[in-house]
């Protein structure tokens, strides 16, 4: 079986953690300084880190932001798992093993030029991350709905660009997308101030409800988030006829495709096929999914 990896794209390198930040809903943002990993990551791109020299076991983590001027990257996460317990311990000055970036990017997966971009809890953080590299790219136009039941890790504002066909009650962006110029808008069905009020993909429907038909054949979606709402999410693209890519997440041991414990099963033209979520991976056709 073909890796489809260039492994010389991924480093080895000791990142410096730069700083660490805790929010509501037991969520941490953890900057970290890694030039390598930083100069090559793209969009649904992820890292292997070792949270702690106590436990040899790495832990994936989708890249946030990448700064490759200044050698940083950046990332949200929630401490499932003793080895992420551990990452929240951590503080400015502490060293990590990193192994990244790993994976496929949404970068290479984009047919069309509107793009409705869903991400779900800790499934965010590569629709921030491909906001900001899309954000001067006159090509594409972009649309970023997020959904959590916990509170928001981000600056929320009431939101200046204004969207179509997006109900009257999901009034607030990300602070920060909005500086960007890229719109943003957030839903949960823990009534929270600003928000939509139900599942992100239910948002995602009013919005291209009101597009016309010429309108969503422009239309590609991306979804990165939890099982249920990738499902949901494919259900929203096949009822749509709309291209779909979707980031999973899986558990995975080696990382780097040696040891095939990551596989998902796809149903492409060929017959099913079982793919390794690390390498070939993480993002795949939702139709080949879910179909």
């Amino acid at each position: 079986m073909s890796s489809g990896i260039n492994r010389n794209t991924i480093n080895l390198e000791e990142a410096v953690i730069l700083s660490q930040q805790s929010f509501e809903g037991n969520q941490y943002i953890v900057r970290a300084y890694s030039p390598k990993c930083a100069s090559r990551a793209k969009p649904g791109n992820f890292v292997h880190l070792t949270c702690d020299t106590s436990i040899s076991m790495r832990r994936p983590l989708s890249i946030m932001r990448s700064d490759s001027q200044n050698g940083w990257l950046e990332f949200l996460y929630k401490p499932i798992g003793a080895g992420l317990e551990l990452l929240t311990q951590k503080v400015k000055g502490d060293k990590l093993s990193l192994l990244g970036p790993i994976g496929n990017n949404f970068i290479n997966k984009i047919t069309r030029p509107l793009i409705l971009a869903l991400g779900g809890g800790v499934g965010i953080p590569p629709m921030i991350f491909l906001a900001e590299t899309l954000q001067n790219d006159e090509r594409f136009k972009m649309l970023v709905l997020m959904g959590s039941e916990a509170p928001f890790p981000f600056k929320l504002t009431d939101a200046k660009i204004l969207v179509s066909g997006i109900p009257s009650i999901a009034s607030y962006s990300v602070d920060m997308l909005e500086k960007w110029g890229i719109p943003s808008r957030a839903a949960s069905n823990s009534g929270y101030s600003g928000c939509f009020q139900g599942h992100v993909t239910e948002l995602a429907r009013h919005w291209i409800q009101n597009l016309s038909l010429n309108q969503q054949k422009k239309v590609q979606l991306l979804g990165c988030g939890p099982t249920p709402m990738l499902e949901a999410t494919a259900a929203l693209a096949k009822e749509f006829n709309l291209p779909c890519q979707l980031a999973i997440e899986e558990f995975m041991a080696c990382g780097v495709g040696g040891c095939a414990g990551c596989t998902v099963l796809l149903n492409t033209n060929e017959g099913p096929t079982m793919k390794r979520v690390c390498v070939d991976g993480p993002i795949f056709d939702a139709y080949q999914l879910y179909g």
